[in-house]
């Protein structure tokens, strides 16, 4: 959440100089670092709503398309800060001083932090998908794991002998 924060308020408070990017003058580089940064705020701002009013959901069948939303918009999320990270990287190598310089931009760390957070937002996804996945794992095995009562009517199965 606070990731995804400061990768789009890094890009769109001084992503633009005289309506260029920063990023070697690409725009479609600035406009994909804050168009993941909102939606994944947005998604994460869905998703605590969701996990607050998760033990309301009564229907086993809801709780469980819950996860599964969870678990597949996680694990594509982390593959496109995977993708925003590596296009921001490269857009950022190819952007020359001299280009920066002459439209008077001197302050790189803004760009070089939307391109470290977008880095630590793979690795923050990454841990939701595995989380998710846990959780998906847990419902299932609780869903068909035995009873902890043992049957009666199995010989044998109760500790205590049978009443006569």
């Amino acid at each position: 959440w606070v990731f995804s924060i400061i990768v789009f308020g890094c890009i769109s408070s001084v992503g633009y100089i005289k309506n260029d990017c920063i990023y070697n003058g690409d725009t479609n580089a600035c406009h994909y670092g804050i168009g993941i940064g909102v939606i994944a705020f947005l998604a994460c701002v869905l998703f605590i709503c969701v996990d607050a009013m998760f033990d309301n959901f009564s229907s086993v069948q809801q709780r469980k398309y819950i996860v599964i939303g969870d678990m597949v918009f996680s694990g594509f999320w982390t593959f496109l800060w995977l993708v925003g990270f590596c296009y921001l990287t490269d857009k950022w190598r190819k952007t020359t001083t001299d280009w920066l310089d002459t439209r008077g931009f001197h302050d790189y760390s803004t760009a070089q932090a939307a391109i470290a957070f977008s880095f630590f937002s793979i690795i923050s996804w990454a841990g939701l998908t595995f989380l998710a996945i846990r959780r998906y794992q847990q419902g299932w095995d609780q869903a068909f794991a035995p009873s902890y009562e043992p049957d009666p009517q199995i010989p044998g199965a109760s500790p205590y002998p049978a009443y006569p």
